[in-house]
């Protein structure tokens, strides 16, 4: 009996699904792509409406013998590649291969690998979508134009081995803008007064903030208006105006894939790089004890938060169970703000409710239980009642000043019985005494205090994410290899979890303004991505996109090679010898960061990791500690001399140590909080 042909992209995938569809089918994968532009040349045809030239991908010639060969003693091919445009040239690319009918009904699409999800596909097969492949192709051949046109330039007028790419290039833009900003910024003094106040002699004291006057709010700017209103204030402080209500906290929305990446990035302290490996195996199917191999949670590449009615049923009648009526939220729904919003798919949740993280925990592997937990709890708490919080503000009044305080406190957990930011949950989780208006405060301490102005934060990649995504820049999919170019092109460095740029980062940036200004133009690049979702809707021709876009970047090119001039990198110089030749080594900046190279190549070839200090000295040798990696890409900080001390520490130490037994304190991040510890006992500051 001939079998039907089902084909994935990735094995794992391929042992998933074929354990829903039983011996009539085969499964196969195309281990992802199976063909693109060729990376020798361009491979568009611009004279002839920027058609595309596709060639075979390296290495994928056996695997696309095999898929014929299965091809033809099938009854039926479905092409079961993923469910956004990249799945959908795919399908297309195999389609052609395969010699399969364009107007063929061949393309089955689910966001989930389940039973239910996977049968109901194969039965509601579809034509490939051809809008999806246009735009797919026009993104992948702007890009083409963009990186390939400008690339060579700046490896001829900078330095060998650059890139310039449509969106990479406007996230270094970003990157260097916020640099400059810091760099600029001027700090500003401002002023507080806060008064500890107390009721009676046993009960705790409170905070109460200076405010203004009873005519309105007052700027403190400097320490002569501060000294002026403490030295007017009185020892008389009087409850005026007490407010008490009930406020309501509502949950967040499931995960999409930004918010994924960074709520990952700030509670688990993952990469989006690593976020989305560890999702696409969750997606397409851990081995569980007793129950196979299953897809935990919906396709992880998505911008909507919809949920599936049978999804909220699930989570409804689990809540019930587990938490009873007052926790269920039946009419939990949440709608993604701004457009280009891919409202076919789902938000990222777990597939089955059911399958609770620590029943499973001993089948997945550490992280992917922590992403699975994060992506579980925070599908779960987004289908729950609000918290409520009783709160009270209070007026407090000396002489014609006004202190105001404020409290709250739980009354009702909701969704936070599942899931919290915990360090927001501890600062709404603080009530006042009870007050009442004319009761009289005392005071236990009066403490005015100098502030300054703090320049912005440099980005994070989980505040960059954030950033492209509400300016409409690249898409899901894109933002963890974005990310990671910018690192291996070195235009980028990391410091602890900040982005800096570098003296490359910021030569390449103000190149690409001067002679490509809407390539890093943020509502340009908004803009392209807005026309390509209009070629997914059918709206616009892709040759047509790229006709319009080519004219004015092809003027630019032309500017830019007549006009650019060579610009010459000096590499950083230390004092550290060359142990072959004597010269002084210097910083060059690799795919892993900085390193330290012989100036001399190629005569002498010679390089060295350079390892970061922290400025904390070895407790048994008294050698510098300094970061280093393991094999497997950890962080970890050891003695300079550790070949002979041993000293070791996976987390950070500072330069304190325990009182209890003398060995350093070392710092660690758990939940977005830093926590003090010892590094041998189990005290903790």
């Amino acid at each position: 009996m001939e079998k039907s042909l089902v084909i994935v992209e990735s094995p794992s995938k391929a042992k998933t699904i074929h354990k829903y569809l039983g011996k009539n089918y085969k499964v196969e994968a195309s281990m992802g792509h199976i063909r693109d532009l060729p990376k020798s040349q361009l491979g568009i045809d611009i004279e002839k409406n920027f058609e595309p030239k596709y060639i075979t991908i390296r290495g994928k010639g056996p695997i696309i013998e095999k898929l014929k060969k299965e091809a033809k003693n099938a009854s039926k091919i479905y092409l079961a590649t993923d469910p956004d445009r990249e799945g959908e040239a795919i399908s297309w690319h195999l389609a052609s291969l395969l010699n399969i009918d364009i107007n063929e009904k061949c393309r089955i699409e689910f966001h989930e690998i389940t039973k239910n999800a996977i049968q109901n596909a194969i039965k509601n097969p579809r034509k490939i979508d051809m809008n999806l492949v246009d735009a797919q192709q026009a993104r992948r051949i702007l890009d083409r134009l963009v990186g390939y046109n400008i690339s060579p330039l700046l490896w001829k007028k900078i330095k060998r081995g650059l890139s310039a790419g449509r969106v990479q290039s406007v996230a270094t833009r970003l990157i260097c803008d916020r640099e400059k900003e810091i760099e600029d910024f001027k700090p500003e003094e401002y002023w507080s007064i806060s008064a500890y106040l107390y009721k009676e002699k046993k009960s705790q004291s409170f905070e109460a903030k200076f405010y203004g006057t009873k005519d309105g709010k007052v700027e403190l700017k400097n320490e002569n208006d501060v000294n002026k209103i403490v030295e007017d204030l009185t020892d008389d402080y009087v409850v005026e105006n007490v407010k008490i209500g009930t406020k309501k906290r509502n949950p967040s929305p499931p995960f999409i894939t930004s918010t994924m990446q960074q709520e990952a990035s700030k509670t688990l302290g993952f990469t989006a790089k690593k976020t989305m490996m560890i999702a696409q195996q969750l997606y397409e199917g851990v081995e569980i004890k007793g129950e196979g191999s299953l897809g935990l949670i919906t396709y992880m590449r998505t911008d909507s938060t919809r949920v599936s009615d049978e999804a909220k049923k699930a989570a409804y009648e689990y809540i019930l169970r587990k938490y009873g009526k007052e926790y269920a939220n039946p009419n939990a729904t949440y709608s993604k703000k701004g457009g280009n919003v891919q409202d076919a798919h789902e938000a990222i949740r777990p597939t089955y409710i059911d399958l609770d993280p620590e029943k499973i925990k001993d089948s997945l592997k550490p992280d992917q239980y922590k992403l699975y937990k994060l992506i579980w709890s925070r599908f779960l708490a987004s289908q729950m009642s609000p918290a409520l919080y009783d709160t009270m503000n209070v007026d407090i009044i000396n002489k014609n000043y006004v202190f105001k305080a404020s409290g709250s406190k739980i009354k009702f957990a909701g969704f936070m019985a599942v899931y919290t930011d915990d360090e927001e949950n501890e600062n709404e989780d603080k009530m006042l005494p009870m007050l009442n208006s004319g009761d009289f405060l005392k005071l236990k301490e009066l403490k005015p205090e100098q502030h300054f102005t703090q320049p912005p934060a440099r980005y994070t990649e989980a505040t960059l994410i954030k950033e492209l995504e509400e300016k409409g820049i690249g898409r899901p999919s894109t933002y963890a290899p974005i990310i990671s170019t910018l690192l291996e092109r070195g235009y980028v460095i990391k410091e602890k979890k900040n982005l800096k740029p570098t003296e490359l980062g910021f030569i390449v940036t103000d190149v690409m303004k001067e002679f490509f200004p809407d390539i890093v133009d943020v509502k340009f690049t908004a803009q392209m991505e807005e026309q390509l979702d209009r070629i997914e809707e059918g709206i616009e021709k892709w040759c047509d996109v790229i006709d319009e876009f080519y004219n004015g970047f092809n003027d630019s090119l032309k500017i830019a090679e007549e006009q650019m001039k060579d610009i010459e990198i000096k590499d950083e110089e230390t004092d550290i010898k060359c142990e072959f030749c004597g010269r002084n080594m210097v910083i060059k900046y690799g795919r892993y960061g900085k390193f330290l190279a012989c100036p001399g190549f190629p005569e002498c070839k010679n390089t060295k990791p350079l390892y970061e200090e922290i400025g904390v000295t070895c407790p048994k040798c008294g050698g510098k500690i300094i970061i280093k990696k393991s094999k497997k890409g950890k962080i970890y900080y050891a003695c300079e001399n550790s070949s002979n001390c041993g000293t070791m520490f996976w987390d950070r130490p500072i330069s304190e140590t325990c009182p209890k037994c003398g060995a350093l304190l070392v710092e660690k991040y758990s939940k977005g909080r830093k926590i003090i510890k010892c590094s041998n006992c189990d005290y903790v500051k």
